[in-house]
């Protein structure tokens, strides 16, 4: 299980949030069998998005956050609840391509760079808040990165990173989002700039076994942080068949009177988790009669 952590520097100039989300990459990884590339943009999607999850008041609340780059993965998908517990799912779990310049998982050749980052936040009113930005490099942080200074108007700094081992399971993953608050001067800026460019990457500060604490002491060097929450993650669906039989209902009666007419029992697999869901012709019957 993965563990997230909250925390305000000493002076009130800004807050970090960071995450150990290896077992949640590690799970996308084992229900979606993704290539080593697309469980690197997953893992990092789902991360971010357990982030922003966090950072909701409500216990209903939720944040879908989706990047359609036109990549040969298609689109991404990561929603999280309020307590910050990610689910994800890709188009495309399987894409080969060759390593970037830099000898890496090439992430925003699978992702793709001309398309939108899109997050849905839904908290409760007649219509979730859409924001959407335009993908500035595919790699994901740096989208995040662009959503909240163009849609929220707030300074951040997010990393996010996932390490995959050669057999293709997850070796470490997570990320920490850092954001200026109110009041914030430039002498906050400049150690914060100071700071980030002497840490190491955040899959490898996991890697090497640092924890959410550790990484955002060292984020947060010389500003006092102060915990403010700690919690586990992990992944987690929430599907159900009742669920389930609302998607049925919104396909149309016609296509719905079809199925119950072509099959006795109707499978349908939930995207996120890949549970199965088997339903009668007499249950989709009954379904049309509501």
């Amino acid at each position: 299980m993965g563990k997230l952590i909250r925390a305000i520097a000493g002076d009130g100039s800004l807050v970090c949030t960071a995450v150990d989300s290896t077992d949640i990459a590690a799970e996308a990884e084992r229900v979606h069998r993704t290539s080593a590339t697309v469980t690197a943009a997953l893992g990092r999607l789902m991360t971010a998005a357990s982030i922003m999850g966090s950072q909701l008041k409500n216990e209903g609340d939720s944040v879908t956050v989706r990047l359609a780059g036109g990549g040969p993965a298609g689109s991404l998908i990561a929603v999280s609840d309020a307590r910050g517990n990610p689910r994800g799912y890709v188009a495309n779990p399987v894409v080969e391509i060759p390593l970037n310049r830099y000898g890496k998982l090439d992430v925003a050749g699978a992702v793709g760079k001309n398309g939108t980052l899109t997050v849905i936040k839904d908290v409760g009113l007649p219509e979730p808040s859409i924001g959407s930005v335009p993908i500035v490099s595919g790699e994901i942080a740096e989208d995040v990165t662009s959503y909240y200074a163009v849609s929220e108007q707030t300074p951040t700094v997010c990393a996010l990173g996932v390490l995959v081992n050669p057999e293709l399971t997850v070796r470490a993953a997570g990320g920490y989002l850092v954001q200026l608050l109110p009041g914030a001067g430039e002498d906050t800026i400049a150690r914060l700039e100071e700071n980030i460019n002497a840490v190491k990457p955040v899959s490898t500060m996991i890697d090497e076994g640092m924890g959410p604490r550790e990484i955002i002491e060292t984020v947060l060097d010389g500003f006092s942080p102060e915990i403010l929450d700690e919690r586990e993650v992990r992944y987690r669906c929430t599907c159900s068949k009742q669920r389930v039989e609302r998607a049925l209902l919104s396909i149309g009666r016609e296509d719905l009177e079809k199925l119950a007419e072509e099959q006795e029992t109707t499978e349908v697999a939930c995207h996120f988790c890949d549970k199965k869901y088997t339903f009668t012709r007499a249950e989709l019957e009954a379904l049309l009669r509501r």
